[in-house]
């Protein structure tokens, strides 16, 4: 009842914000109706009937990102920003004194499942993932509303906060407010915010040759949410699915206090070959993967072998495949997978070889029992290589 009444004052003091429905253009207004008509009584509409993309999925492609970015005018330099967008890492940091770095972070995305609270539970993990790849502790969250208010019913979008909510309670954080508005897509998530000791931040940009690279959750969420959309993802599966996606990274509270830990990224959109290479860019290294070693999720292996993938996956590849190199006769699927948009997915961690078996054995202590090692670092030019 408490998480119920909290949601229910933080949807008062979002909802009045923002009168952006008034302030639509009356032909976009008017496409919006006739996209969004209002709903049957006591038929509310699929959620993700209401998207063109789910989760992750939604990213931009990363080239296209890289494009748009390259326009944009170089940033003055600032002598506490010590994270900023050199490496597309995971978060900003911030130097607030000798003791203390703050890490923020947001991330929103449409739904990738039906069910509301489920959607608020992923949206929220996911957002917090970026604070613990830092190896930062979250503090507190403000949730980013965007909702067809004309289609969706109120009782659905109380619903998506309390999910919101929930993991955040898990967390140890409140939601401490927020912004909404009137859009055409349902839109969910979070700014996040962490404290790290500036000696302890993890970045994406320091793994060194001779590193084992560790990933701590199973791969084929994109392949899961494809198959939920198509109707072909069994109980089983969806279970899966949500099981992986609201895991809490928090894991990656404690690397910093073990010794060898070089490198930590989540993955997410852009799959484990995207993300893996820009671990290897910002280190100036080789990164390299065995294709059958990242554990899958339960039911992903079928679905991909019959050829259910995301319109992301494509894209992923279509992005950086002039810098990853494939063994020959490397079979379409395993492909797809390597490439999969993960939503709230694993840490990929590049470590000492010494400092592996640690991280395994707490890997398994907190839960994540899909934890493998995935490949190693090697000297070279900041390219992937996957190995068969």
């Amino acid at each position: 009842m408490e998480e119920e009444d909290g949601a229910q004052r933080l949807w008062a003091q979002m909802k009045v914000k923002c009168p952006c429905h008034v302030e639509v253009a009356g032909d976009f207004a008017q496409a919006r109706q006739m996209t969004n008509p209002a709903p049957a009584a006591n038929h509310p509409p699929r959620l993700t009937s209401l998207a063109h993309g789910g989760g992750c999925g939604c990213k931009l492609a990363p080239a296209v990102l890289r494009d748009i970015l390259s326009g944009m005018p170089q940033a003055a330099p600032f002598a506490n920003l010590m994270v900023g967008t050199e490496t597309s890492d995971d978060a900003a940091v911030w130097r607030l004194n000798d003791g203390q770095a703050l890490v923020a972070t947001t991330d929103f995305f449409m739904p990738m499942v039906d069910d509301p609270h489920d959607f608020g539970r992923i949206a929220a993990a996911n957002a917090l993932s970026d604070i613990y790849a830092m190896g930062a502790t979250p503090i507190f969250a403000l949730a980013l509303v965007g909702m067809p208010i004309n289609v969706l019913p109120v009782e659905a979008i109380r619903r998506i906060l309390e999910g919101g909510s929930a993991v955040c309670a898990e967390a140890g954080i409140p939601i401490a407010g927020g912004h909404s508005i009137d859009s055409v897509e349902p839109i969910y998530g979070l700014v996040a915010l962490g404290l790290v000791h500036p000696d302890k931040v993890l970045t994406n940009r320091g793994a060194q040759p001779g590193d084992a690279l560790i990933l701590t959750k199973g791969l084929g969420v994109g392949v899961l949410s494809a198959a939920f959309k198509q109707d072909r993802l069994d109980p089983a599966g969806y279970a899966a699915l949500i099981a992986s996606t609201t895991q809490l990274n928090r894991l990656g509270t404690h690397l910093p206090g073990i010794e060898g830990v070089h490198a930590v990224t989540d993955v997410t959109g852009f799959g484990l070959l995207g993300h893996a290479l820009e671990m290897a860019r910002g280190a100036g290294a080789g990164i390299e993967i065995d294709a059958t070693a990242p554990a899958l999720l339960p039911g992903v292996e079928g679905l991909a072998r019959a050829g259910v993938r995301t319109g992301a996956s494509p894209r992923n590849w279509a992005s950086y495949a002039e810098e990853v190199d494939l063994p020959d006769g490397l079979e379409d699927w395993r492909r797809d997978i390597l490439t999969d948009p993960q939503t709230s997915g694993g840490l990929l961690i590049a470590a000492s070889q010494s400092a592996a078996a640690e991280i395994l054995a707490l890997a398994g202590q907190q839960g994540f029992a899909s934890a493998r090692r995935v490949g190693r670092v090697t000297a070279g030019p900041g390219r992937v290589r996957v190995l068969a």
